[in-house]
């Protein structure tokens, strides 16, 4: 592929980075070592373009780069390196010269490394890639824990007995079949059974999604999503601990409803009006819950999705580290499980990409909710929603993770960042406005955020945008 000036506009003109592309100035020269990470960490992601001599900050002024003049040298370098082929093009833009690497994906079920650390990016940073990622792609080719048998040599009365077909057709909005054909033909279609010599197999998805009692599933009964209440802030005191068995799809509405029917109440006066309010809202905790169910690592044995509900706040958490880090919960979107994820929104039960996380954020801020937060522990993802705080009573990483979910949000919905946006997501008047720009400040420094270099340049007028951005 020939690389053009006009190719290089139009990469100059996406909004951010992506994993298929990088952009250094590297005006006169760039680090070899630093050069192989990135072609490691661009190979593990798909493959892309590592592009030098265009600053990386928007607008992206193409600023030439001396480095690597012979590409050739470079080229017999870097394969011996790294082990792979890149490809290295010269590109003589209008405003100087760019140098364009070609780097081709890595082998599927195969990571690459350097000097033994498996690398992938991270914003600015290389990371070495989790434990959880690595199994993810090393079993690549191979049937996925979902793909698996979870009963096998049944005839078509025992798969209707096992698996709540009406719910099935019920969430696709479908008529049910008149006669047993009809059902099963669909249920295999859909790749949740499979038939042989006219006996048939439920399959881990199939069971994980429709079964009447995961009990039946001696291979699945282990995924039942759990809820633990507690007396108190901690776990010393358990008032009950439940777990489920109806199948994620068939019994996700129940699964929301005992978890809403579990959580704390206060009483709030509206209009002169006394009424009890839950926690959390219920859209929050079926967003996270969905979420739980579907981007879980079904690879690990003996864990499944938890609610923990205590008096001030309720942690949601899955098997696994999240594929997509953190921070970019809000604008960005990788499901581990997309077949799942696929049938779970046909049925109307998760929203589409990452609006669930949105419409989270966006909830606690309407509410004026302390920010949840998203954690990543020992093989396990978390997120903490905290039920009402007053503003006083939020301790400095609240209000800068506030800050930060405020900003993504934000620019997610292409709208501007200032002091003012940030004191309404409090719900402060005019006269905090020095508290919110010692949040500002804070976040800044904790380089979470930046000022929007497209803003006036003006201290009372400054916007802000995500540091990533």
């Amino acid at each position: 592929m020939t690389i053009t000036p006009e190719q290089i506009d139009l990469w100059r003109s996406v909004r951010s980075e992506t994993q298929n592309l990088e952009f250094k100035e590297a005006k006169t020269q760039f680090d070899n070592t630093k050069l192989y990470k990135y072609c490691v960490a661009i190979a593990n992601e798909g493959g892309g373009y590592l592009v030098l001599g265009v600053a990386n900050k928007p607008p992206r002024s193409v600023v030439g780069s001396a480095a690597f003049n012979d590409s050739v040298t470079m080229a017999a370098k870097l394969f011996n390196a790294v082990g792979f082929r890149v490809e290295i093009e010269e590109v003589q833009h209008p405003d100087g010269r760019v140098v364009v690497f070609h780097i081709p994906s890595r082998p599927k079920g195969t990571a690459y490394h350097f000097e033994g650390s498996y690398l992938m990016r991270s914003g600015e940073e290389l990371v070495p890639m989790s434990e959880d990622q690595l199994r993810k792609i090393f079993a690549e080719g191979q049937p996925s824990w979902l793909e698996e048998i979870a009963k096998r040599d049944l005839s078509g009365q025992d798969v209707i007995q096992h698996l709540d077909t009406q719910t099935f057709f019920d969430l696709l909005n479908l008529p049910y079949p008149t006669d047993q054909v009809g059902v099963l033909q669909r249920l295999e279609s859909e790749q949740l059974i499979r038939s042989t010599n006219g006996n048939y197999a439920i399959l881990n998805i199939g069971a994980v999604l429709l079964a009447k009692n995961l009990r039946d599933f001696e291979g699945v009964q282990r995924k039942a999503a759990r809820v633990v209440v507690y007396a108190g802030h901690s776990k010393l005191q358990t008032e009950s601990d439940i777990t489920g068995e109806k199948g994620y799809a068939v019994g996700f509405k129940g699964l929301v409803q005992y978890v809403m029917g579990k959580l704390p109440q206060n009483e709030v006066i509206e209009n002169a009006i006394r009424k009890a309010v839950k926690l959390v809202p219920e859209v929050v905790i079926r967003e996270l819950m969905a979420n739980a169910l579907i981007h879980q690592s079904f690879e690990f044995t003996g864990m499944s999705p938890v609610v923990e509900i205590y008096t001030d706040r309720v942690e949601i958490s899955n098997p696994g580290e999240p594929v997509v880090p953190v921070e970019r919960f809000i604008d960005g979107y990788q499901s581990r499980n997309e077949r799942l994820a696929d049938i779970m929104r046909r049925f109307g039960i998760c929203e589409e990409k990452s609006s669930g996380i949105d419409r989270v954020v966006e909830t606690a801020e309407f509410l004026q909710l302390p920010a949840p937060d998203f954690l990543v522990e020992h093989q396990r993802t978390v997120v903490v929603i905290f039920g009402p705080r007053d503003f006083r009573a939020m301790d400095r990483s609240d209000r800068v993770r506030a800050c930060y979910q405020h900003y993504v949000l934000q620019w997610v919905l292409r709208k501007k960042m200032t002091n003012q946006t940030l004191r309404d997501r409090f719900g402060l008047s005019e006269r905090s406005g020095n508290s919110i720009s010692q949040i500002i400040s804070e976040a800044v420094q904790q380089g979470l955020i930046k000022n929007d270099p497209s803003a006036p340049d003006s201290r009372k007028y400054a916007r802000y945008i995500p540091a990533w951005a």
